[in-house]
């Protein structure tokens, strides 16, 4: 019924008959059971028209009918007839349960799956429904049909933006005021996730086009809940800002983390303070928020005590208990986002489903958690601003923090402050790692160990864990040891110091081997090391170099971070930093372990380049890595690996441009080339780009230097830096020329032949870009001179010559079918859907361009994916369908593209264009104003061009 009448018996589809025919099936199955005369049938099917034998016909209709239905489906009643069709045999019988069930659900306040119920009543709509059924009832039906779905769509709607889903739901909404300009309530949603995306502007330009529409067609004013939301929205009413970001889909089964570390079985004391917290989590349930911050030195046992804590509190949060250690004691303290961003896929939100800003991270993560009873233990804080942003902020939840510094400025937080240990907690806990016996017999020496560890639960675990591990030591001995006041703990210093004592006495303890790996591993700069990368390092097997790791987990002087990977406490990392400084002989040997890591990234990136872009040189070019790095089975797992290793790569690229590893270190950028590309950590891999240029042009080193300008000219084309881009290009490819590098200078050519084309400086682009297809052929790089030829393409379609474009272009396609490459055949088809839009083809430049849509998808170069739906919104545009280019417009804007704030301009510029067909001017004019102020911003040429869409209306 939600579509062409249609009957199935099993998987077998029944003929219907003619179309009166299926009108008499269609009047029946509406009135769900019911019996209808055969007058009130001969009206449904020709109202005041029927034939002098329409008598005749119905009967005929239903004799045809019951011999294609099951028995008893038609049945004939009091001179009329009825279907009796078994439950859930009916299309719209099942979309009225679903939604009878979804309005239940939101009313209980189960907006997911209210939301879930409603999307698959709308899935059941095939097309029109009632679709070629003759008559006016079938006509009167098919409006009231049309109606609900159009309520059902509202409600589904509603109810994303109830969820914060307000800038997935921007094109929908676009699309649908297009095509229903007169109906208010989309009007009104649209307002509404325009105001929540930050486009003020243009929500009141929605409001201004449909006064003047409903004025023009209608002769009224709009309805008083429109009028209602322009004021508030122009008061920047608080309320209408909330949510902002979208609730995550329940996934099959509800998703219930267990990330508390586990509790150590001899907590000994802190009666008091175990008691104060407990009573405080125990009351969450009742309260919107419950807060306690720990505040006190490093190794006053902080984490011991908020993990017990957090233990004992697990029934009363049963849908799951978070942790992370936010280094906030560290040079790099972990980023709010980056937090958000796992404590999200631990509550079970997918990747994609993930936003990219802070502000849209935390209010999604609030989302997740209402209705839910979550601990959190955010450990290791660096201060209140990095702690606000990860608190559940609903009912029945609640956070533990601890950290360095008391929060005095954590609004509603309860502060503890945490001291050292008493001389009997002290005792007490160094007898219970020791050993009752051991401790008895030597109770003034224990007390002098616990004294000189200065009450400190850390130093006392370190100390008590070494003597338990040697059983020829008295206790005496271990006190003699700590006599030493070079070697002792004073919890009166700076905190710095008191710990290093305590760590020096473990790292007294170590064998050989697991000292050494000890010093080693802590030289590395990333946040985390995984279990290859430290065997690498350590020049081992990752057989012995687990052993050795897990040794010293179990010292306490390692930390397991995941399976697989480890990480230093950020003061024991310094510790271990001085113990290389001071222990590790030959010194050369500190260099030759960070060589052996970067030469581990250094060939693992370059296979993770060469699985995904097979035949590119650039593979070739690369430094040789003298140790052997991962293979991967395929390209979603070389990915995965490079995604995962991200910031580890990029540390190791920033600490390892010293002169003899430069060269290797600028080839690891360029290997690792996705990060960029991929938007994931763009901002750190510009970091890397910028620091390995600057060390190399004050080393002098023109091969370094000019591949460290090619990778930043990438970056900055990236960001939409079009004149710094085309700089560090020119001088790139100088350098190219002036070392000898293929390299460096027949891509410095093809990025500058990029750019002036974007800059409108065709003929220097064509220039470069016939330079770059012979230096790429000179290199027998013919991915490259492809590449080129698809970048020339583009230059010839700007100057008019179409089809010697389109031909490039195709003779660029060819060279990657040749030779199997997949990701670049998607830049090639991007590039050829481009030239034929340009051409009229616009079938033609769609086929192209949505196919390059797919592989940019599937390679995960998700700004590139938000590119190709601006390109596919001006094909729309160019052929006269303004609703789909906005849509595609929007999700360009919701994703991002290549080329920054610039690019974002065109987008606005387009989808401006697009909204101005549908009759939507104040709105165009919103997006026309947005992208001018970012082009008059940038100095972009394309700001005259904006202004002359501005002009009619500034003279009116």
């Amino acid at each position: 019924m939600l579509g062409p009448v249609r009957a199935w018996l099993g998987d077998e589809l029944l003929s219907t008959g003619s179309p009166q025919q299926r009108a008499l099936l269609a009047a029946l199955l509406l009135r769900d059971g019911r019996t209808a005369t055969a007058s009130e049938l001969i009206d449904a099917i020709w109202g005041e028209e029927s034939p002098s034998q329409a008598l005749a016909a119905i009967r005929t209709y239903a004799s045809r009918l019951r011999k294609v239905l099951p028995p008893g489906v038609l049945v004939s009643e009091s001179g009329g007839y009825a279907v009796r069709a078994a439950e859930g045999a009916l299309d719209l019988a099942e979309a009225e349960t679903l939604w009878t069930v979804a309005e239940r659900a939101r009313a209980q306040g189960d907006l997911c799956q209210a939301r879930a119920l409603v999307n698959k009543a709308l899935s059941l709509w095939d097309g029109e429904p009632l679709a070629n059924v003759p008559g006016p009832y079938a006509d009167a039906q098919r409006t009231r049909l049309e109606e609900w779905r159009l309520q059902l769509v509202e409600a589904r709607l509603d109810m994303d933006l109830e969820q914060g889903c307000h800038a997935e739901s921007v094109s929908e909404l676009t699309a649908l005021t297009a095509a229903h300009p007169l109906r208010e309530r989309l009007r009104e949603l649209l307002m509404l996730a325009l105001y929540r995306s930050g486009r003020q502007a243009e929500a009141l330009a929605v409001y201004a086009d449909t006064r003047r529409l409903l004025a023009d067609e209608l002769g009224v004013d709009p309805r008083p809940g429109l009028q209602e939301l322009q004021q508030r929205i122009l008061q920047a009413d608080p309320a209408l800002a909330e949510p902002s970001a979208p609730a995550a889909e329940p996934s099959a089964g509800v998703i219930r983390p267990a990330q508390l570390p586990a509790t150590v079985q001899d907590f000994t004391g802190r009666v008091s303070f175990v008691k104060e917290l407990s009573d405080i989590l125990s009351t969450a349930e009742g309260r919107v928020m419950a807060v306690s911050a720990l505040a006190g030195i490093g190794g006053v046992g902080k984490t011991t005590l908020a993990v017990h804590v957090a233990h004992a509190a697990r029934p009363h949060f049963p849908d799951g208990q978070l942790y992370v250690d936010l280094q906030g004691a560290g040079p790099r303290a972990a980023e709010p986002e980056t937090v958000l961003g796992a404590f999200l896929r631990a509550l079970g939100t997918a990747d994609p489903d993930i936003p990219d800003t802070l502000e849209e991270r935390a209010a999604l993560f609030r989302s997740v958690l209402d209705g839910r009873r979550v601990l959190v233990l955010l450990d290791n804080a660096r201060d209140a601003a990095q702690v606000r942003p990860l608190l559940p902020g609903t009912e029945g939840c609640a956070a533990l923090v601890t950290s360095r510094t008391r929060m005095v400025d954590l609004a509603g937080a309860h502060l503890v402050d945490l001291d050292v240990m008493s001389p009997d907690e002290a005792l007490q806990l160094f007898t219970k790692i020791v050993g009752e016996e051991r401790v008895a017999s030597e109770r003034e020496a224990a007390l002098d160990v616990v004294a000189a560890c200065g009450f400190l639960p850390l130093a006392i675990r370190i100390a008590a864990s070494r003597l338990a591990a040697r059983r020829t030591w008295t206790v005496s001995t271990l006190a003699a040891k700590l006599a030493d006041e070079r070697r002792r703990l004073d919890e009166l210093q700076a905190g710095d110091l008191a710990v290093e004592a305590t760590f020096e006495l473990g790292y007294g303890q170590l064998e050989p081997a697991q000292a050494r790996a000890f010093r080693l591993l802590g030289l590395a700069d990333g946040p985390d090391i995984s279990l290859t990368a430290a065997a690498a390092m350590l020049d081992l097997p990752p057989e012995d170099a687990e052993d050795l790791l897990e040794s010293l987990v179990d010292t306490s002087l390692l930390e397991s971070a995941a399976p697989g990977r480890y990480r230093y406490h950020d003061l024991v990392r310094l510790y271990a930093r001085a113990c290389a400084e001071r222990d590790e002989l030959p010194p050369s040997e500190r260099e030759a372990a960070l060589s052996r890591l970067l030469d581990f990234y250094l060939a693992s990136a370059a296979r993770v380049y060469a699985i995904e872009r097979p035949g590119d040189r650039t593979v070739d070019h690369l430094a040789v890595a003298e140790g052997s790095g991962l293979d991967f089975p395929d390209e979603s797992r070389a990915l995965d690996w490079l995604h995962s290793e991200a910031a580890c790569i990029l540390a190791c690229v920033q600490q390892s441009l010293s002169a003899p590893e430069m060269r290797r270190s600028v080839d690891l950028l360029l290997a690792s080339k996705s990060l960029s590309e991929s938007g994931a950590s763009s901002l750190r891999y510009e970091a890397a780009t910028r620091a390995a240029r600057e060390a190399a042009e004050a080393a002098d080193d023109a091969h370094a230097a000019g591949r460290a300008r090619v990778t930043l000219t990438q970056v900055l084309y990236g960001g939409g830096h079009l004149e710094d881009a085309a700089q560090e290009a020119e001088r790139a490819a100088e350098l190219g020329r002036v070392s000898g590098d293929p390299w460096t200078r027949s891509n410095a050519l093809n990025e500058l032949g990029i750019i002036s084309n974007l800059l409108n400086r065709y003929a220097d682009g064509e220039r470069y870009l016939r330079s770059a297809i012979e230096a790429y052929r000179a290199d027998g790089n013919r991915p490259g001179a492809a590449s080129a030829l698809c970048n020339l393409s583009r230059n010839l379609d700007s100057t008019g010559r179409t089809s010697g474009a389109i031909d490039l272009v195709r003779e660029a396609i060819a060279t990657y079918d040749e030779l199997g490459l997949t990701f670049r055949l998607a830049n090639a088809q991007y590039a050829l859907g481009i030239a034929l839009g340009h051409d009229g083809r616009y079938a033609e430049a769609l086929e192209q361009l949505t196919g390059a849509l797919g592989m940019f998808q599937e390679h995960r170069q998700r700004l590139w994916e938000g590119t190709t739906h601006y390109r596919i919104a001006e094909v729309h545009l160019d052929a006269r369908r303004a609703t789909q280019a906005a849509q595609h417009a929007e999700q360009a804007l919701a994703i991002g593209c290549i080329g920054g704030d610039w690019m974002r301009a065109n987008v606005l510029t387009v989808l401006g264009k697009a909204l101005d067909s549908l009759g939507q001017a104040d709105r165009a004019r919103a997006c026309w104003r947005e992208a001018l102020s970012l082009h008059e911003s940038a100095g972009s040429v394309e700001a005259a061009q904006v202004r002359v869409l501005l002009r009619p209306v500034s003279a009116a």
